[in-house]
């Protein structure tokens, strides 16, 4: 007779019960966050019908009065999100060079420029904006600055993830063959890392033309700034506006982004 094929992946006990004991503490955690916040989803739930309220009778209609004086700040936005991703990719792949295994074997330099991009990356973008109007001032600068340090973080990170994920063997021959090191970097190593350099570059861009909206509401300049003047002003209707347009350059990066993704694919 034959015997029966077990189709059952067998499960150690040990696992489910640390599945179980990881679950027991994530739960636990939520319930000690809502206690000591002191949160009440019972007041959450009932200010709904209020907020949906408030935001249909104040919010709704858009006020389109003022919509062609938005254009030049879109422009702004979008200028802001392009210089910050330009500059920014040629930092953060020398940078990436740097931290990478593959292109160099100097550890205390890695362990360094490591620490420098990881500082960088941490320090959310509004509050570098925030810090550099205090040194610029009120501008476009600020703006461009503080997108250019979160996405050297950013990208210097990636990067060099990148690179020490291509494969040794195609290296360690042309080392072999005496290759020199800027041989085995543009033989070797860029031309593999090419797809995930444009995958994260695009993605940094994206992020980009988010930030550069938000970092309007701390002075660095864009549409964003509107968003808080109109509210300030009560003019919720041109906040909705405002906030329309900014949906709308969100979706258009986010189509044109994937199309070039798709395509290089």
């Amino acid at each position: 007779m034959k015997r029966q094929m077990n189709n059952h992946i067998p499960l150690k006990q040990g696992d489910s019960k640390q599945t179980i004991v990881i679950m027991f503490a994530l739960l636990a955690a939520l319930i000690f966050c809502v206690y000591y916040l002191e949160l009440s989803f019972i007041d959450m739930i009932m200010g709904v019908p209020n907020f949906l309220a408030f935001f249909f009778q104040e919010f709704l209609p858009p006020n389109l009065g003022n919509f062609s004086e938005y254009i030049p700040l879109v422009i702004d936005t979008l200028g802001y999100a392009v210089i910050a991703t330009y500059i920014s990719t040629i930092v953060a792949f020398v940078l990436g060079i740097l931290i990478s295994e593959h292109t160099n074997k100097f550890k205390p330099l890695r362990v360094f420029i490591r620490g420098f991009i990881t500082i960088l990356r941490n320090i959310p973008f509004i509050i570098w904006g925030a810090l550099l109007v205090y040194i610029f001032g009120i501008g476009g600068i600020v703006g461009v600055l503080a997108l250019i340090l979160v996405t050297v973080g950013f990208l210097g990170k990636s990067y060099a993830d990148s690179i020490d994920e291509i494969s040794g063997d195609k290296l360690e021959a042309l080392q072999a063959n005496g290759a020199s090191y800027f041989q085995i970097l543009f033989h070797g190593v860029i031309p593999q890392f090419v797809p995930a350099w444009i995958n994260w570059t695009l993605f940094a861009f994206e992020i980009n033309v988010r930030a550069s909206t938000v970092l309007g509401l701390v002075g660095a300049g864009g549409i964003g700034v509107l968003i808080d003047t109109n509210i300030n002003l009560f003019n919720y209707g041109e906040a909705m506006t405002i906030i329309t347009v900014i949906v709308g350059i969100i979706l258009i990066t986010e189509y044109i982004t994937n199309s070039i993704r798709s395509r290089i694919a």
